[in-house]
């Protein structure tokens, strides 16, 4: 399929400005400002943010509940930005669909960026918040039987490794939307989009010389997919996009899984780029599939037991 007609206006006005030498602190205030202009929301959740000690100090979560909701299933959500951008407030449209169309009690997680907070900060985080939320999933309104985490693209790799590390426990299914699993590979996606298409091979390169020195040697807990053993994971639902750079991660990811004996649904979306799911009104298909994605990953939360399946609604090349 072609790329979405709104999308490739998305991608026109992007090429307009250039991005070359564009420093980590601009950077930064375009995710935010794009945020601005895409203006995903969803009205009928309400929010607060609850402060726990983390590894590295004060860590910031944000609570989404769908209004009229007592309690239910939950989601620990990681934002993306290659862990050098993002925050709550560019992730804030994204968890509020996510809560109000899947009937999600939805948790944010403001980790620690690099190259400020090197890796692995940004994962001990992630991994420090979700056991906060398992081991107090009542005083967040949450099922601690019905607990899942996601995230998207570099905040779902981090996802990705939390269920590695906490393989048996308490989490229930994971969210990977438009995941970056082996930020090292050479998948042919990595190739064929390499530029032109908002997340580009330059960009995953310097986020990861921005990582630090632990980042440099290939390791399953920046890279996920690199992981040896994947079975006895939780359930998943990936999410990837056609004309998207790291689309043969996700997909190679969930025949992995699959293979693993792990439930796994790998819906490709086609005519999508990266972070088509936040771009709002720029991109008019991208909150409608969001939202399903979100209604999806609720219902899979609220069934028991768990019936394995896998499906790909478009061809990837070999």
């Amino acid at each position: 399929m072609p790329l979405d007609p709104h999308v490739s206006r998305f991608l026109d006005m992007m090429a307009l400005g250039n991005s070359d030498g564009i420093t980590l602190d601009a950077r930064r205030e375009g995710l935010r400002g794009l945020a601005r202009l895409a203006g995903l929301t969803a009205e009928n959740v309400t929010t607060r943010d609850i402060v726990l000690p983390g590894p590295g100090g004060p860590l910031v979560l944000r609570l989404y509940a769908p209004d009229g909701s007592a309690g239910g299933p939950g989601l620990v959500y990681l934002h993306g930005g290659g862990l050098v951008t993002g925050d709550l407030d560019t992730h804030e449209g994204i968890c509020r669909v996510l809560a109000e169309a899947g009937g999600l009690r939805v948790v944010s997680v403001d980790y620690r960026l690099a190259p400020e907070h090197p890796f692995p900060a940004a994962f001990d985080d992630a991994l420090a918040a979700t056991d906060w939320v398992a081991a107090r999933a009542d005083e967040f309104g949450i099922d601690p039987a019905r607990l899942g985490i996601g995230g998207d693209s570099a905040g779902a790799g981090l996802a990705a490794r939390v269920c590695q590390e906490r393989r048996g426990g308490p989490i229930r299914a994971q969210l990977l939307i438009c995941p970056v699993l082996d930020v090292h590979g050479a998948y042919p996606s990595r190739r064929d989009f390499a530029h032109g298409y908002f997340l580009d091979e330059a960009t995953i390169r310097r986020d990861l010389a921005a990582c630090g020195p632990e980042a440099a040697p290939p390791s399953p807990r920046l890279s996920p997919l690199l992981e040896a053993n994947l079975a006895g994971l939780p359930p998943a639902r990936i999410h990837t996009a056609e004309f998207d750079p790291v689309r043969d991660e996700g997909a190679a990811y969930a025949e992995r899984l699959e293979r693993a004996g792990v439930e796994v649904v790998h819906s490709g979306h086609a005519g999508m780029i990266h972070f088509f799911y936040g771009l709002g009104r720029l991109v008019p298909r991208g909150k409608p599939i969001l939202s399903d994605i979100a209604r999806d990953f609720g219902s899979c939360l609220r069934r028991a037991p768990f019936q394995p399946a896998f499906e790909e609604s478009y061809h990837v090349p070999a």
